[in-house]
């Protein structure tokens, strides 16, 4: 018994959403009953997958033009669910199509130029429904297509009176029957609309209230969205709503109100799903309209089926999303999540995740090595406290969180459990998310803060596996999906849950200490408040930093100026505002790198130290790359959010060849430090993605790497035990302090600043004295460094504007950093 999968194939591309020409049907049992969800034209000669087209729909369908809407399909093609209906429920006019999209573009890239599928075609994808009965039992196949998502369809319970179409009310209950083309005498539902304690638990309760009382009308829809805006904006709302980044998955309630903090690694290709649907009682004939918006899993009612030739269905668009966790997160930022959230959670009943089976040979090592077993129940059992939420429940039960799939994800490792996270020991789940509106706002490698609706329903996982079992017999003509795309595009729900945006935010930072927003109001407080005490923390800061360089106050300074810089803006290709700094003179083949960046993590909310070795730069994967047999786009060590400290340690460094991949990871390197780009490799093509990330490089001597400024290391004192001289100086910052360090370094990140027209003309006269006593003692990119110096020594003091003092100490600054470069000699045959 096998289900069946309906893609559709683009024939002709246009802007965003395409437009479908000549539509021809593939088919690729999923495992239910070999029924045809989707009635195609009549094609030879497999009987058992075909069937003849009947109705009047039959030869006709919609599907979405170029400017997102509705557009008549030819005559010949198979029929679509139904049209893209425009507000007030009346199909959308025709557009012409629009021009075919260039391959490369240096802005924001679509998700179709991420994922420009086979040869010069796009696609839109239409998949299967899981229908389940009386909301009991295994999932069964429906007879229609109810949802476009990779594995499953939009749906819910319902049952009606005979007589006439229904409307699904909030408690699944059906209004007064009428004829099937009259419209309802009332959208009010029979069911009341469950409680406001009840949106974090059900809130497809609430949306099936506002959908009883709309119907197909748009209106619906956003009254959704400002409902939830509004409970948000209730005090302390938003620490009430239960987070994946610290709750464990099996704490969830399936369909619950959930947030994500998490970085967009890929883009997949749009989907079509059911946004209204009509399901037909057997028995009775009672007709009842559902939603299909913010599911995965059509519930319909005993003896219910799903009419696709309903004139009431409308056939909708989304787009997905692949989120990963913030990579680099620092722990302190974890923690700070955690202690601030205060959702009651508790181990999900309704909710039974599959277990990943082991293999034979697995079994057998057990069987021998049983302290192997015993080691890893240890490593689970030391799970069980997450930000203070303890639970003791048994080792297997842990192995549903996402790090089971961890442990299989390395840098050059690809396995069917691949989470595909672009950092190297990263914890956390990833997530399918599916977004409804405004999709064409975000771009890959933004960090956002989602909220919406949780779907962990195993049923996703279980035709996932079906799938892959069913693929393999195919006729390569008949299939257009590999075995390693389904993998990508339905996942297990265990392992890749699913969430269905209702709100989305585009983060400025992921620093807990402040507002997410600082343009508001209240937000505007906070920072007037901190800027009041702003010199002392930054004496206290440079103090702090003196210590960690150990006593070379000079580096402090200079440290400091790297930590609060971002690129502001861009001219041409050049990027404003990076300051690179290479602190040469590090004690060679020590620890001492290694606790600097443990110093720095405490500080910043994210970070990465790359051991630059000549193993390292041959052996990692630095550059995602687009992997065309699985259609997705495979991490690298650089796809990492802005305002993430990379710091790159050369001290390792020995002689040694690079081969071909080493010289690209180098160069990929030094673009990214000179034009703070990554280039994506698509095999085909390379694709710019604009970064801004801070470089802070450590070396013996000059570093290979460019820099916009390096800073000799002068150590004051050398202690006998580094590390505990390091313990130490953490241990003796009160915890206050610290968060005040950290409060500082990522609010004057996001400082405005200016240079008045007086000021303006005082540096170009400066600068010209200067040319006139020396023309070779300066040229325009020393003073650009200048200029930059100045800005963040300014902003450092918290002062917006450049004065001439600041001006003055920036050249003061400038000249005891290149004195000491001169007074230095070659070290490690590098010429200072």
């Amino acid at each position: 018994m096998k289900h069946v999968k309906h893609i559709l194939h683009k024939e002709k591309v246009g802007g965003r959403g395409g437009v479908l020409g000549q539509i021809r049907p593939r088919f690729a049992p999923t495992g239910a009953r070999g029924r045809p969800l989707l009635r195609p034209r009549s094609r030879a000669p497999k009987p058992a997958l075909r069937r003849r087209p009947s109705g009047p729909r039959a030869a006709t369908g919609h599907a979405p033009g170029a400017d997102g809407r509705a557009q008549r399909l030819p005559e010949a093609a198979p029929a679509l669910p139904s049209a893209r209906l425009q507000d007030g429920g009346r199909p959308a006019a025709a557009s012409p199509p629009r021009p075919r999209a260039r391959a490369a573009r240096s802005r924001r890239p679509s998700p179709r130029e991420l994922h420009p599928g086979g040869g010069q075609s796009g696609r839109l994808r239409l998949f299967p429904a899981i229908v389940r009965s009386g909301g009991r039992g295994p999932a069964r196949a429906a007879r229609p297509s109810v949802a476009s998502s990779p594995s499953a369809a939009a749906g819910s319970r319902g049952a009606g009176r005979p007589g006439g179409p229904a409307w699904e009310g909030a408690g699944g209950r059906a209004s007064s029957g009428r004829a099937p083309d009259e419209e309802p005498r009332s959208r009010t539902p029979v069911g009341a609309m469950p409680c406001g304690e009840d949106w974090l638990s059900q809130p497809l309760g609430i949306v099936q209230g506002f959908f009883a009382q709309n119907g197909v009308s748009s209106d619906w829809e956003k009254k959704v969205v400002e409902y939830f805006k509004e409970k948000l904006k209730e005090s302390n709302a938003p620490k009430w709503v239960p987070s994946l980044n610290e709750v464990p998955l099996h704490y969830l309630k399936p369909n619950s109100f959930v947030k994500f903090r998490c970085m967009i690694q890929d883009m997949f290709d749009p989907e079509f799903y059911m946004g209204v649907y009509e399901t037909v009682n057997q028995n009775t004939k009672a007709r009842v309209l559902h939603f299909g918006k913010y599911r995965d899993v059509a519930e319909c009612g005993p003896q219910q089926e799903v009419d696709l030739n309903s004139p009431r269905t409308t056939t909708l668009e989304r787009q997905t999303f692949y989120c990963v966790p913030v990579p680099g997160e620092s722990s302190w930022v974890k923690e700070a999540y955690v202690n601030t959230n205060q959702a009651r959670v508790s181990p999900s009943t309704s909710y039974t995740p599959s277990r990943h089976k082991r293999s034979y040979e697995d079994d057998e090592d057990m069987d021998h090595h049983p302290h192997k077993q015993k080691d890893q129940h240890a490593g689970a059992g030391q799970a069980g406290n997450i930000g203070g939420l303890q639970w003791c429940g048994e080792p297997k039960r842990l192995e549903t969180e996402a790090s089971a799939g961890q442990q299989l994800n390395s840098l050059n490792l690809s396995s069917p459990f691949d989470l595909n996270f672009p950092l190297p020991g990263e914890k956390g789940p990833a997530c399918l998310v599916k977004v409804y509106e405004d999709w064409d706002c975000f771009k890959v490698n933004d960090v956002l803060e989602l909220y919406g609706i949780l779907s962990v329903d195993p049923v996703l996982s279980i035709l996932n596996n079906d799938e892959r079992d069913a693929s393999s017999v195919l006729d390569p003509m008949e299939c257009s999906d590999t075995a390693e795309e389904q993998r990508v595009r339905s996942p297990p729900a265990s392992l890749v849950p699913r969430i269905h945006v209702v709100l989305a935010q585009k983060l400025q930072h992921i620093n807990p200490l402040l507002p997410a927003c600082l343009k508001q109001e209240e937000s505007k407080a906070f920072v007037s408040s901190f800027m009041s005490e702003l010199s002392p923390v930054r004496a206290e800061l440079l103090g702090f930093l003196t210590h960690a360089l150990l006593g070379d106050s000079l580096a402090a300074e200079y440290l400091i100026l790297h930590l609060i810089s971002t690129v502001y803006t861009r001219r041409d290709v050049l990027p404003l505002g990076k300051f690179t700094v290479n602190l040469s003179g590090c004690p060679r083949n020590s620890t001492y790198t290694e606790h600097l960046y443990r110093i720095i993590q405490h500080l910043v909310p994210a970070s990465f130290r790359l051991q630059m070795t000549i193993e390292n730069m041959n052996q990692l994967k630095l550059i995602p790359h687009k992997d065309y047999t699985a259609n997705r786009l495979v991490s690298g060590l650089l796809q990492l959010p802005s305002n993430t400290s990379l710091v790159i340690d050369e001290t390792l460094l020995e002689q040694g060849q690079l081969d071909t991949s080493g010289v690209h990871n180098v160069t990929a390197l030094s673009n990214l430090i000179t034009w703070q780009k990554v280039d994506y490799d698509f095999s085909y093509h390379q694709m710019e993605f604009p970064c801004n990330i801070n470089v802070l490089i450590t070396s013996e001597g000059r570093s290979l790497l460019p820099a916009d400024c390096q800073i000799h290391l002068q150590p004051q004192l050398i202690p006998p035990n580094m590390e505990e001289y390091m313990d130490s100086l953490l241990s003796t910052v009160l915890p206050s302090v610290l968060n005040k360090f950290r409060i500082y370094l990522t609010l004057l990140r996001l400082l405005d600043y200016s240079i008045s027209d007086e000021v303006t003309k005082a540096v170009e006269d400066d600068f010209v004295e200067m040319r006139k006593n020396d023309p070779q003692s300066i040229t325009a990119d020393d003073l650009h460094q200048l200029l930059i110096v100045a800005r963040f020594l300014s902003l450092s003091a918290g002062q917006t504007t450049l004065s001439r003092e600041r001006w003055l100490r920036a050249k003061q600054l400038e000249s005891l950093r290149r004195t000491r470069l001169q007074q230095q000699k070659c070290v490690n045959g590098n010429e200072l």
